[in-house]
């Protein structure tokens, strides 16, 4: 029997105030990085893996109650992928990792040389914890009652997230930085 795969849950409401301090215009979801949006960059990427999402827009208190009305949006899921709608550089291909190594455990973080990052997925045993989740600390009481196993990637993607204003930058030199490495690679290159 074929189970089906979790739900990625792109959080996409924050208040973004750190990148509106850092000299950023608006949300930082909205920026434009090589002339799309942060957040269309980040849904790409999900589309590409092929599995289910739902985009959490609505205004909540904190990331706990934004992943909580996710979940309840999603409730019959068989578990999910929790992604800040600002990591653009995320890859496909992790997030299939991460799907696939929620089949065997209930709490899977990916690791990029030695830093944890984003999406932790959730197996649906831990669909009442995430539900009762409320304040800014994220999942982290999930984590105490089911502890997380690290999944090692090779994707800076799980890390880089667009806070501030040079984040954005950055996130810019490091896709050109790649499609060119990806051009050389191709035989692409004028």
């Amino acid at each position: 029997m074929c189970v089906s795969p979790p739900t990625v849950l792109i959080l996409a409401s924050g208040r973004g105030e750190r990148f509106v301090a850092s000299g950023g215009q608006g949300s930082k979801l909205q920026a434009l990085l090589h002339g799309k949006p942060v957040l269309e960059h980040t849904l790409d990427a999900v589309r590409a893996s092929g599995l289910p999402f739902h985009v959490e827009t609505a205004r909540h208190p904190g990331m706990g109650d934004s992943i909580a009305a996710a979940v309840k949006a999603t409730a019959d899921a068989t578990g999910w992928l929790v992604l800040p709608g600002d990591l653009p550089l995320i890859n496909n291909a992790t997030l299939v990792a991460l799907a696939q190594a929620l089949t065997q455990h209930a709490v899977v973080v990916p690791v990029f040389q030695g830093q944890r990052g984003h999406p932790v997925g959730f197996a649906a045993r831990c669909r009442a914890n995430l539900l009762n989740l409320k304040g800014n600390k994220g999942a982290a009481l999930v984590f105490i009652a089911y502890p997380a196993i690290e999944l090692i990637v090779d994707d800076c993607g799980t890390v880089t997230d667009i806070d501030t204003l040079d984040d954005l930058h950055s996130a810019a030199r490091h896709m050109s930085e790649r499609r060119a490495s990806v051009e050389t690679r191709c035989g692409l290159e004028n």
